[in-house]
Order: structure tokens, then sequence, then C-alpha cells
């Protein structure tokens, strides 16, 4: 078992003896933090840095429901895309460009186009309905959209209400829109882009569910997001000092990612795509989610890295017994988004013997940066979520008053990185209850022993994860309170086998009203996303309970109504 010292001394040797892992310290926005030294300074210089890893750049990059790109027509195809932008389009440095699309290749082209002329690639959850998306599009001011068939309709609506520009991708290149496709080929070939691009510029805003009710748009830096690539690649190197290999290793496979989770969220673009540019990785793109066939990419495209929510292990898991799959090419098969069961983690060793099984703590807010471990710590400590990921990175866990807590007592998890993001947008307020001096308070209690190991033990924040996606408390009840016969709702989460966690609520009704679950579904469809909408009600004919501040006690109707929810259990 490897102590925090012994950690720690691993990443000291990696930091002096490769000079890509180099560190300085840097002032940003008035704090001193560590940085990579020696990394890309933006997205633009990142492709060009990377481009060795990929040989003549001829052989197949990133594949999708049958298509390929080689890295260099993948490259070819931002540079058209980022021409079409500055030039033709007039955008500007900082100015925010919208995306809203199921994953495909040309959402990567996208990000890759829009930061590397400069400007600020906003995520749109492809999931979110009009009302949602009119939220986001105001908040970040993009005029300009890119998106697909089903984004598209929702997007119609919003056309003349914000004087938008939309460009349709796929199935949204229509007559009735601006065609994605046409605006590539007006450039036969072009070079990258000469436009100055800092360090410290706004890189991509994603919206990340809180506390308050709507999302709140997270800035990241083109800074922040490549320290954070640059930590995770060193990882191995520090692994490899911990326990050297008994035997020569064999030439390894080329690295292959699939992935699984939309790019609208950090885990798919950061640690995945982001972090496989930097491996000289291909990357296989799913769609949308389906176990059997991701079984069947792994196979056949000799995927080597998997990283999705707890939910798609244990999907992966399932499939893998059911038809008596092997992997041999898996090497790494991670969960982030949500905690994985520690039941669930020996059974994924035995079954994918060849994968490291590995778990991870990150939030949007940190692109995507954090804890984690893999291999025989993780399989020691099942219930745990690791170590803090070095060289640029600091944790303490600390109290209600801001007092870090002694070892082994439990705190909020609290990091300083030059991960963390540069504000919320537009929320000023927001941002100083969450980021002080450089430290960002996750919203998360854990505790730490004395060998740096940190395990995640609750929330502070009313935020269900369902499937790896958040879900505001806040968010689901201001829809609820839209009902006429609603006059006061609080959701909370229902434990769910497959998914982690569902959402469940508390109404209390108008006299003599009556409201079934799937006439508040149908109410409700049109306001939030379908996964926000509860799955289970509990009706009163009086106010919810309160404590003693008069606030309604979330967890006191959380354990009457699951209580009662038990008990039907146990008598059915």
């Amino acid at each position: 078992m490897n102590t925090a010292s012994d950690f720690q001394e691993a990443a000291r040797q990696v930091v002096a003896n490769n000079p890509q892992y180099a560190v300085e310290e840097a002032e940003i926005r008035g704090v001193t933090y560590r940085v990579f030294k020696s990394i890309p300074r933006h997205m633009r210089e990142f492709l060009q840095y990377v481009r060795p890893q990929f040989d003549d750049g001829s052989a197949s990059y990133i594949a999708f429901n049958g298509e390929t790109w080689t890295f260099d027509e993948f490259c070819n195809d931002i540079k058209a895309m980022a021409h079409v932008l500055e030039k033709d389009m007039q955008i500007a440095k900082g100015q925010p460009v919208a995306v809203a699309m199921r994953n495909c290749p040309e959402m990567l082209i996208l990000m890759l186009a829009i930061t590397s002329v400069g400007g600020v690639v906003v995520f749109l959850n492809g999931w979110w309905t009009t009302e949602e998306l009119s939220y986001a599009i105001e908040d970040s001011g993009a005029k300009i959209v890119f998106a697909d068939g089903e984004r598209c309709n929702r997007i119609m609506p919003l056309l003349d209400k914000f004087n938008l520009t939309l460009i349709g991708v796929r199935d949204g290149d229509t007559g009735d829109v601006q065609s994605y496709a046409a605006l590539k080929n007006r450039v036969g070939s072009a070079d990258w882009s000469e436009r100055f691009i800092d360090t410290d510029d706004d890189m991509a805003i994603m919206y990340s569910s809180g506390t308050t009710g709507q999302p709140k748009g997270v800035v990241q830096t083109h800074r922040g997001a490549l320290n954070a690539v640059y930590t995770w690649l060193m990882q191995p190197e520090i692994a490899a000092i911990l326990t050297p290999p008994v035997e020569p290793v064999a030439e390894p496979p080329r690295p292959c990612a699939l992935i699984v989770t939309p790019l609208f969220h950090v885990t798919a673009t950061h640690p995945m795509f982001l972090l496989s540019l930097a491996a000289g990785g291909r990357v296989i793109l799913m769609e949308k989610w389906n176990a059997e066939k991701a079984a069947e990419l792994i196979i056949s495209e000799k995927v080597t890295r998997f990283l999705g929510v707890p939910t798609q292990s244990a999907d992966l898991l399932a499939v893998a017994r059911r038809d008596g799959l092997s992997f041999p090419t898996l090497q790494y098969l991670g969960a982030g988004g949500a905690k994985r069961p520690a039941a669930q983690v020996n059974g994924l060793a035995e079954a994918f013997p060849e994968a490291q099984i590995a778990t991870g703590w990150g939030m949007t807010e940190t692109n995507a940066n954090g804890i984690g471990f893999a291999g025989e710590e993780y399989l020691s400590h099942p219930g745990a979520t690791g170590r803090l990921y070095p060289p640029v990175q600091d944790l303490k866990l600390i109290d209600d008053l801001g007092h870090e807590v002694p070892q082994g007592e439990i705190g909020e998890i609290t990091v300083k990185s030059p991960c963390n993001m540069r504000c919320y947008l537009n929320k000023p307020e927001a941002t100083a209850e969450i980021l002080t001096d450089g430290w960002l308070r996750s919203g998360d209690l854990g505790m730490m022993d004395e060998d740096g190991i940190v395990t995640i033990l609750d929330r502070k924040k009313n935020i269900i994860i369902r499937g790896g996606e958040n879900i505001a408390c806040l968010d689901v009840e201001g829809a609820l309170h839209r009902h006429p016969d609603v006059i006061e709702a609080c959701a909370f989460s229902i434990p769910h086998d497959r998914l982690g966690e569902v959402v469940g609520a508390g109404l209390w009704l108008r006299p003599g009203a009556r409201l079934e679950i799937g006439e508040l579904t149908v109410f409700l469809a049109p306001h939030i996303a379908k996964f926000k909408i509860p799955e289970r009600i509990w009706t009163f004919d009086a106010a919810l309970p309160r404590g003693t501040t008069d606030k309604l006690d979330r967890r006191e109707l959380r354990r009457i109504c699951l209580d009662e929810l038990n008990e039907k259990t146990e008598l059915a």
C-alpha cells in the first residue's frame, strides 16, 4: 500500500525528470498558482503541438457510425470552419458561439474551430426544452447556434426573440436554416488562424445545475482545460514509479477512447476527447448509449479506455456476463459523474481482468480535474474516491466557518488549482460563494485518511444525480410550482438500482385537488427536460414539513415518503 509521502515523491520525480511536466508559479487574476510551464498555451497551439503523436496524420482518428476522419482530415475541417467563423461570419475574440446536438464529430470540430479563433464555445444541453434553451442562450449572449435536427426544432421558436443565426448540422441541415456543410465547403483549404489568444482567455461555457434553480454557466479558460489534460496525462508515469513492471512491457496498443457520455458534459470533452489528443489516441463516438453496441465497438475497434457514469459500467458488465464476452484490449474502465456502488467494483474486476477499474471525482467548475485512483488501491478501497491528482492542485477539507478540519474528520472538499473555473457567468454573488482566493468549495462532504485517500460521504447542496446527470432540486420545484393545483413542492432523490438516483417530489395541493403522475408528466414536459421530471410523487393536504427556521425540511420529507414507499414494498 502506497503512503501519501510515496505518492508525493513519485510526483516530484516525474516533474523533475520530464520537461513536459515542469511546474512554475503564475499569477492568475491576482492569485498565485502552480501551473505547467511547457504545455501548449491554448487550444489551437494544442492541436499543433500534438500533431507528431499521429505519425503522418493519415491513419483513422475519429470513427462514428461507419464514418471516419484521419487526424489531418479532422484538422482540415477545423481550419476550414475556423476560417468561415473568423473571416466570413466575423466572429470576434471572446464572442460566444453555441452548439446544441447529440454526439457527432461535427461537435468536436466546432468546439475546436470556435476556440482556435478566440471564440467561446457554449455547450447547450441536448436534452433541454425550448424554455431551458432560451434561458441559456439569453444568459450566454450567443447569437450563432449550430444545432442538429431535434435541437433545431426546439430553437426555431427563439430565432426572432434573440435575433439568432441558426446553422443546421447533419439532420438539421435542411432548407429552413443555413447549412454547416455548405459553410465548411466554401473553403477548399485553410491555414491556422493567426489571431492572438492568451492562455487565460475564456475558452468555453458549460452549464452546470446548482441549488439556485437555473443552471449556472461555468466559464472555463484555455489554461484551465489544458492544465487538467496534462495532469491526467502524467498520472501513468507516477503509477510506473510506484508499481514498476516486473517484466519487460510489450509494445502497448494505440490508445483508443470510446466516448459514450454527452459531449455537452465535461467528462466527455476533457478526460476523454482532449486527453485522447494529448495521448495520440483514436476516438470512437457513440451518438447515444447502448450497452450492446458499446460492447461491440470495444471489441471491433480495440478500445483501450472507457469512462462513463456508473450505470453504464453496470450495463456493460451485464452484457459481458450475459453473452460471455471478453475485452482483451480494454485497459481502463472508469466511472465519473456519480459515485459507483462499492459492491460493483469487484464484479467489474472479475469480468474485465485486463482493465484497471477506476473511479474519480471532478466538477465542471474544475475542468473535471480532481481526485481519483485505479487498480489495486481502488479494489482495496471500493467505497473511496481516490487521491488528489498532482502536481498543480491543492486540497483541504473545511468546516462551515472555512477552517480546515483535522485528518479523519468530515469536511467540505475544497480545491485550489489553475483548472478551476474563472467564474459563473453573470453571477458574481454565486461565484463569490464558491470561489475565494483561488479555493473552490465543492459542496461535497468527505474525509481523508493518513494515506491521502479521500472518501466522499454526502452532498451539502441539494443535487440529485440521475445516471450521472445533475438535477437541481430547485429547478424541478420551480417547474412543479407552475401547476395551478400545487401550493408547495419539494423535490428529493429516490434510490434507484440502475441509475443511482431518480427524482421524487412531495406536493401540497389545493383543497380538493387530485394529481396523478401521468398528468403531471404531461404538464411538466414543455418546462423541464424529461430526466428531471419526478418519477414518483407524494401528495399532501397540508403544508410540507419544516425545520426550526421555518424552511422546508427536505430530509424529513424524504424520510417520510421513502418510509411509506418501503412499507408498501414490504407489504407487497
